[in-house]
This record gives structure tokens, sequence and C-alpha cells, in this order.
């Protein structure tokens, strides 16, 4: 059974210091059982980081909320949705479930805070309020957004057992590669302005499939181990979790390097 302090120790030796900037993605399971229970990881990431660091995890929305116009939902479901869905509410609504349990235990706990945004990201710490300070209403992933002052910061991005093809700081390269013919949605949100709810339209260059029609199967994992591979990060334990430690602007310099000649391989 691992405890709060030894996790800590195994976040220490994994290269967590005090006053780092991390934006992590954590499984639960994979950490295995905790004394005191799951509220331990982010505790255990805390002391590590001491009231100087800071914590941001990417949150979302509770489902339906960002769909309406994208073409997953029927005609039915769609009028459906118009006619009652609640107007979204950043500071009470739930995160998106399938970014697993962690981030919700983080969103509720006292001290995190968030922005007015369905692309919501959870923050603790000293440098939160700096990185959810604005959020673009449209391309909310990429210029002026929470991600690109994680870069600016010298941030790190923290893997804790979680799917490599789930590192959502990736869907900030897709905004800004500089690459022709990727894939725009538009979609609409429910917004209260002015005491009434309102459908308010958005885009983003696609984050629920492929930003371009390149893109592989499992892109997103292939760009991660590349780069581990790259600059022989191997990673170590916290917990039972096989974790990594990743330069956010690192990363961020090889996902670009990889999507521009993926996108270019596909045009010869």
């Amino acid at each position: 059974m691992h405890t709060r302090e030894s996790l800590s120790n195994d976040l220490r030796a994994l290269g967590i210091a005090p006053g780092d900037v991390v934006s992590v993605h954590a499984s639960v399971r994979a950490v295995g059982e905790i004394a005191g229970g799951p509220d331990a990881i982010h505790l255990a990431l805390k002391d590590a980081l001491t009231p100087d660091g800071t914590i941001m995890m990417y949150a979302g929305c509770p489902r339906y909320y960002d769909e309406v116009g994208r073409g997953n939902l029927t005609a039915e479901e769609e009028a459906e949705v118009l006619e009652k869905l609640p107007a979204f509410d950043a500071d009470t609504a739930r995160s998106d479930r399938s970014n697993g349990a962690r981030v919700e235990l983080l969103r509720t706990y006292p001290g995190s805070r968030v922005n007015q945004h369905v692309t919501r990201f959870v923050v603790w710490g000293r440098q939160g309020d700096y990185l959810i300070s604005r959020t673009p209403w449209d391309y909310a992933y990429g210029r002026d957004s929470a991600f690109e002052r994680l870069v600016e910061l010298h941030g790190k991005i923290l893997l804790l057992g979680s799917d490599h093809d789930n590192v959502t700081f990736l869907h900030h390269a897709e905004h800004v590669v500089d690459i022709p013919d990727k894939r725009v949605l538009r979609f609409r949100v429910p917004t209260m302005e002015n005491g009434k709810r309102v459908w308010r339209w958005m885009e983003e260059f696609d984050t629920s499939d492929r930003a371009h029609e390149s893109w592989p199967e499992n892109f997103f994992s292939q760009i991660v181990d590349g780069y581990l591979e790259k600059t022989g990060n191997r990673g170590g334990r916290v917990g039972d979790a096989s974790s990594y430690l990743i330069d956010a602007r690192e990363l961020m310099d090889h996902a670009l390097s990889v999507m521009k000649a993926t996108a270019a391989d596909s045009t010869q």
C-alpha cells in the first residue's frame, strides 16, 4: 500500500522539483492502492512542488455541452439537447468522465480554480491564475491558451500510468502547426448571457478525431513514444504506475516537426 509520503518521494525521484509548473495526466488505478484514498496523489504532488509550484489538468465538460453540430448526434438528439440542456457553468459542472477520476478529485478540492470555458482547465498553485487568465473563445487549445502559457513558463508534463495517446497538450501542437488543410469543426455551446441561455457557435481544429487527414491511428502515442526514445527518457515508478516527466517545450518542438513531416509525406 502506497502513502502520500512514499508517492511524494517517487515524484521527486522522477524529477519533480519545488516551483515546477506541471500539466498532469494520471490513472488512479495504475498508481495502485493508496492509504487514505486517491486524493493522496495530488496531495503528494503538492508536497513535492511546494506552494511555489503549480498543477494544471484538463477537465473539459460533461457530455452534450460541446456536441451540437459535431455530427455525433442524430437530429432528434440534437433537438432534445437544444431544448433541455442548461447553460454551462464552469464552476460547478463535472469534468469530462473520459479524462478519469483524478481531474475531478482535483477540481473539487479546496484551492483549485477553473477557467470559464468548455475547454476547461483545473489549476492549483502560484502560477495557476496566470495559466487560465485568458481563453480564446475559438481555437481554445491554440494561441493565447493555457497550453501556450505552460510552454512559456518552461512547464512540464507528468504522465502517471496514463495512455500516451491521451496527452491533451498535443492538441495545442495541432492548433499551432502551420500546415494546410487542417480540419475545422464548428459546434454550439449553451452559455448564459444577460440572464438568458444562448447557444453560441465555437470553432476548433478537430480534436475529436484527427486535425489532419494524414494523422495515423494512435498518432499522439507515436509522438510521445518517439520523443521518449529520442531523449532517452526511461521514466520511473510512482506507486505502481509507469511514469514520465517531459519538458513541454521540447515535446512541442518534437510534435511540430513530426506533424509537419507527416503532412508533407501525405502529399507526395
